[in-house]
C-alpha cells in the first residue's frame, strides 16, 4: 500500500484587490472600468493533468492520487474527502453533490445526482409552525429538522466502483492520514467559526470540535486533529454499508432525531434506501459551444442555458466588460431566467419540468424581446414554455425559497482525458450544526419551499417524502466539436448561476483567460436588485445601473470559482482568489 505523507502547511490569507476607477463623468467617453487590477494569481498551465479546488490540501490530495496512477474519479474521491475535513463549513460526506463527468474512453458525457432526499416521514408542512405559518429561515436551519439523507458518499463510492483505477481504500487514504496527523486551521475556516460562534455552541459534538479548552473559537494556525473522521473513513473503506446501514447510520439518525433543538424525522430506512441517480446532461448552445450541466433537481444548467440563450441575441462581444450596457443586458436576462426557475424547476421525478421548452431557441428569442432598449424591466413574469407532458402549460405558483451559500466546487482533468466537474454542499455554513462521527450533517431540506401553495396554486418545490430539493449548483462542462473544452463551477447559493454565467461570458465572449475571467468582479441580478461586489471595480457601475432604473446593493459576493480550459496540447486552470483554493498540475 502506498503511503501518503502530507506536510502541514499554513494556509496564508489570500488577499486580492480590484482596481477602482473614477466614476463616469459628464462626457460620453467616461465609462466605468471593470479591470481586475493587481491580482496575485496567474492562470496555471500544465500538460498532463490538473486539479483546481478550494483548498491547497485538497488539491495536493488530488495530485498525490494522479501521480500514483489514479484517474479523475480516483482524484475526485480524494479531493472531496479532504475538503470535508479541512473546510467542513462548506461540504462533506454529510451532504450532497452533483457530478458532471466526461469519460474519454467511451466519449460519453453524463451526470450523477447525489443530492440529499427528504425523509419518508417528511410532510409538506415540515417547515411550518402549528398555525401553518412558515418558520423563519434560521429557526428551520439549525437542528435535525433540516437534515436530508446524505448523498455525497454514495456518489463517491458508486462512481468510483464504475470508473476508478485505484482501490477504494487507496483513494480515501489521503484524508485518513491528514485527519490523524492534523492540519492547520486556515484563515477562512477560523473566520467562519468565529462568525457562527453562537450556533456552533448549541451541540456538544460541534462545540468540542471547533472550540478550544477555554471555550474560545479555534484560531488561524491551530492544529486540528479529527480521529473520529479518520475512523469513519476507515470503516467506509472496508464497506460503505457501515455508513448507510450500519453503526454510522445509527449515529446519524440518533443525532438528527434527538437534537435538543428542532429534532428531525430522518430514519434508518431513509439511509438504507438512498440511491445515486445517473441522469442525462442538460446542454444548451452558445455560439459554437454547448454548455452542459446538471438537470433537475438542479436548476443550474437550465438557468445558465437560458441566460446565455437570451444573451446570444445581443452583441456582448462587441460591447465588452466595461460597457454598462453589457451588464444591463446580463442583469435583465438573469431576471427572466430566475422568474422561470422559481415557477417551473424542481425534482423532475416528482413534478414535470419543461426542460426542452425552457431552452427552446424560439422561446428564448421571445424572452429576449422582452428586454427593453433602455433600462430595466420594472416587472418580470414567468413565460409559458411548452411542456412535452401536456398540451396546456400547467398552472403553478412561484417559489420564494432561499438557497444559502455554503458549498464547494472543484474541477479535474486527468492524463487520460477524463474530466470531472463537481459541486458539493451541506447548504448553510456548517449545515445543520449537527456533527457525528467527525463530520457535519447538512441542512439541505431548507432548499425546499416552506409554503406548499400560493394563491391557490401548488408550488413545485414544496416538501414531499423522498423528494430532492431544488438546487442552483451548476457544475459545468463546455463542449466544443463534441469534446470537452472547459470545466467550471462555483459555490454561492442561488448566486452560483450568476457567477458561472459571468465567467463563461468573460472567457467565451471577452477572450479573458480562465484566471482573469474568475477574478473579474461579480455583478449579480436574480430578483431585480443588482448586487455589486463591494471593494472592487464593480462599484463603479453603481451610478450607471441606478440611472437605468436598477436598485443596487453592494455585497461581498464571495464566489469560489474553479475551472480548467482544455486546449489541444495544454491545460490552463484558475482558482478563485476570494477563497483559498489552488491549482496543481503536471
Amino acid at each position: 500500500m502506498r503511503s501518503f505523507i502530507f506536510t502541514l502547511v499554513s494556509v496564508l490569507t489570500v488577499s486580492f484587490t480590484f482596481s477602482t476607477f473614477s466614476q463616469a463623468g459628464s462626457t460620453k467617453n467616461d465609462i466605468p472600468k471593470l479591470e481586475s487590477g493587481s491580482i496575485i494569481r496567474k492562470s496555471t498551465k500544465g500538460e498532463k493533468w490538473m486539479v483546481s479546488s478550494a483548498s491547497p490540501l485538497a488539491s495536493q490530495a488530488g495530485e498525490q492520487i494522479l501521480r500514483s496512477g489514479g484517474n479523475a474519479i480516483d482524484a475526485m474521491v480524494a479531493v472531496q474527502s479532504v475538503l470535508g475535513l479541512v473546510e467542513p463549513q462548506s461540504s462533506g460526506i454529510g451532504g450532497g453533490s452533483f457530478l458532471i463527468y466526461w469519460d474519454n474512453k467511451t466519449k460519453n458525457l453524463t451526470t450523477f445526482d447525489g443530492r440529499e432526499t427528504a425523509p419518508a416521514a417528511a410532510t409538506p408542512t415540515l417547515f411550518q409552525d402549528e398555525k401553518g405559518q412558515a418558520l423563519k429561515m434560521m429557526d428551520a436551519v439549525v437542528g435535525g429538522r433540516s437534515v436530508g439523507a446524505p448523498g455525497t458518499l454514495r456518489l463517491m463510492h458508486d462512481t468510483h466502483a464504475r470508473y476508478g483505477n485505484l482501490s477504494w481504500r487507496t483513494v480515501l487514504l489521503p484524508a485518513i492520514t491528514l485527519a490523524e496527523k492534523g492540519f492547520e486551521v486556515s484563515p477562512r475556516l477560523a473566520k467562519m467559526i468565529a462568525q457562527e460562534n453562537g450556533d456552533l455552541r448549541i451541540y456538544q459534538n460541534t462545540y468540542r470540535y471547533f472550540f478550544d479548552d477555554d471555550g474560545e473559537p479555534l484560531k488561524i494556525g491551530d492544529v486540528l486533529i479529527n480521529l473520529d473522521y479518520a475512523n469513519t473513513l476507515k470503516l467506509v473503506a472496508e464497506d460503505i454499508d457501515h455508513f448507510y446501514e450500519g453503526d454510522i447510520a445509527n449515529d446519524i439518525v440518533n443525532t438528527v432525531r434527538n437534537a435538543q433543538k428542532n429534532p428531525g424525522v430522518l430514519s434508518k430506512q431513509d439511509l438504507v434506501d438512498y440511491k445515486m441517480i445517473e441522469r442525462s446532461p442538460v446542454c444548451a448552445p452558445y455560439h459554437q459551444y454547448k454548455i452542459c450541466g446538471m438537470g433537475p433537481p438542479s436548476s443550474g444548467a437550465i438557468s445558465v442555458g437560458q441566460i446565455l440563450g437570451i444573451l446570444s441575441h445581443f452583441p456582448l462581444k462587441e460591447l465588452g466588460k466595461n460597457s454598462p450596457e453589457s451588464w444591463r443586458l446580463i442583469g435583465n436576462a438573469s431576471r427572466l431566467a430566475f422568474s422561470d426557475r422559481n415557477r417551473y424547476i424542481s425534482d423532475s421525478d416528482f413534478m414535470p419540468v419543461p426542460i426542452e421548452g425552457l431552452l427552446n431557441p424560439v422561446y428564448l428569442k421571445a424572452r429576449a424581446e422582452l428586454i427593453p432598449e433602455k433600462g430595466t424591466m420594472h416587472s418580470v413574469s414567468p413565460g409559458k414554455p411548452e411542456f412535452t407532458h401536456a398540451k396546456v402549460t400547467p398552472s403553478f405558483s412561484d417559489d420564494e425559497s432561499i438557497e444559502l451559500p455554503s458549498t464547494s466546487h472543484f474541477s479535474i482533468v486527468d492524463q487520460e482525458g477524463n474530466v470531472v466537474s463537481i459541486t458539493s454542499s451541506i447548504e448553510n455554513s456548517f449545515g445543520s450544526r449537527l456533527m457525528t462521527r467527525g463530520f457535519i450533517l447538512n441542512n439541505e431540506l431548507t432548499d425546499f419551499s416552506f409554503a406548499t401553495h400560493r394563491h391557490g396554486l401548488p408550488i413545485v418545490n414544496r416538501v414531499e417524502p423522498r423528494k430532492r430539493p431544488r438546487s442552483a449548483m451548476a457544475p459545468t462542462i463546455v463542449m466544443l466539436n463534441e469534446e470537452p473544452y472547459m470545466t467550471l463551477g462555483s459555490p454561492g447559493g442561488s448566486r452560483i448561476i450568476g457567477y458561472v454565467v459571468k465567467t463563461l461570458i468573460a472567457h467565451l465572449d471577452w477572450d479573458m483567460n480562465i484566471q482573469a475571467a474568475i477574478d473579474l468582479p461579480n455583478l449579480i441580478n436574480r430578483f431585480g436588485t443588482y448586487e455589486l461586489e463591494n471593494n472592487t471595480g464593480a462599484v463603479n457601475f453603481k451610478p450607471n445601473l441606478e440611472s437605468m432604473g436598477f436598485r443596487v446593493d453592494l455585497n461581498e459576493l464571495t464566489s469560489g470559482l474553479h475551472g480548467i480550459v482544455i486546449n489541444e496540447n495544454q491545460l490552463e486552470g484558475g482558482a478563485d482568489p476570494r477563497r483559498e483554493g489552488t491549482v496543481t498540475t503536471q
